[in-house]
């Protein structure tokens, strides 16, 4: 069961006893109810403050519904955060709480752990037949347009980078001074649109993603659910487990799954491209590009 589901089901508990609390844990469990996601990022000190208690009566509180204090108690909270069930200012402040507390050895194992999880989980989802799918969708296509916005914006750029080493079909969207839709004004049947975008979702991401689908182009979709808009309907779509605790979504698998797309691409393209990636990096070292290479 994920922190969330645990810490709604504690609040129910919670709501459910509080006429068996005392006059003074019912005043903190009130403030629990109305302010849940205050308790993943606040002490018991700052808890019982906000609800003009004594700490003491927070502790109890948590006792009454069954744990032995109130670091447990809110050990459901912390994780409802860590996995994007609060806004981004409450995932940054618990940050800021755990490095108060010193305990900057359970981040970095956090931070590890989500890592891999997220790249095991994202790939334990695809299979090697939907990733073919979507590369000869690429390699059949007239043009790639490549979109995210925010941080992956970068992500795309990164891919079209990549896939520029042999290809020049790609094109990272938007382009500088415009805007998604206007780069898609021109593109049909013919071409392939790759958009990603994760909680919380761009309105311009998913505007985007029907305006390719009305004009017929190849929708290949990368998000985090698969309630997701954007994968919806889309002709080929990837779940990217994006987990951490940092406060915004982990770019780890989504370039995982970009490069290893990008690797299917070359493995079913035309011998042509062996022969325009050798150019690539010949013309490269002869302009200098590479540093004590001949």
């Amino acid at each position: 069961m994920n922190g969330t589901n645990v810490s709604e089901l504690i609040l129910e508990k919670l709501a459910e006893g509080l006429p068996e609390l005392t006059p003074q844990a019912r005043k903190a469990a009130t403030y629990v109810l109305e302010n849940p996601r205050d308790v993943g990022v606040s002490t018991v000190r700052e808890i019982a403050r906000a609800a003009d208690v004594k700490p003491n009566t927070v502790v109890r509180m948590a006792r009454q519904v069954g744990f032995e204090g109130y670091d447990d108690f809110r050990v459901p909270f912390r994780d409802a955060i860590r996995r994007g069930a609060a806004d981004f200012p409450d995932r940054a402040r618990w940050l800021q709480e755990v490095r108060k507390s010193g305990d900057m050895g359970s981040l970095y194992a956090d931070m590890v752990q989500d890592v891999l999880r997220n790249v095991e989980q994202t790939f334990a989802g695809i299979t090697a037949g939907q990733l073919q799918a979507a590369a000869d969708a690429i390699w059949n296509s007239r043009d790639i347009l490549v979109l995210g916005v925010g941080i992956n914006h970068s992500n795309a750029h990164n891919f079209t980078y990549l896939a520029s080493t042999g290809m020049v079909r790609f094109q990272a969207i938007p382009k500088a001074g415009s805007t998604p839709i206007h780069d898609l004004a021109w593109a049909d049947s013919e071409d392939t649109l790759i958009a990603i975008t994760c909680k919380p979702y761009r309105t311009e991401i998913i505007e985007a993603v029907n305006v390719a689908r009305e004009q017929k182009l190849t929708v290949i979709s990368l998000s985090d659910s698969p309630a997701s808009p954007i994968l919806r309907g889309a002709d080929h779509g990837f779940v990217v487990s994006v987990d951490t605790p940092q406060f915004f979504p982990s770019s780890v698998s989504i370039i995982a799954l970009l490069e290893t797309l990008l690797s299917f691409v070359v493995a079913i393209a035309s011998d042509e491209i062996v022969g325009r990636v050798e150019t690539f990096h010949r013309r490269r070292r002869q302009l200098g590009v590479y540093c004590g290479e001949e």
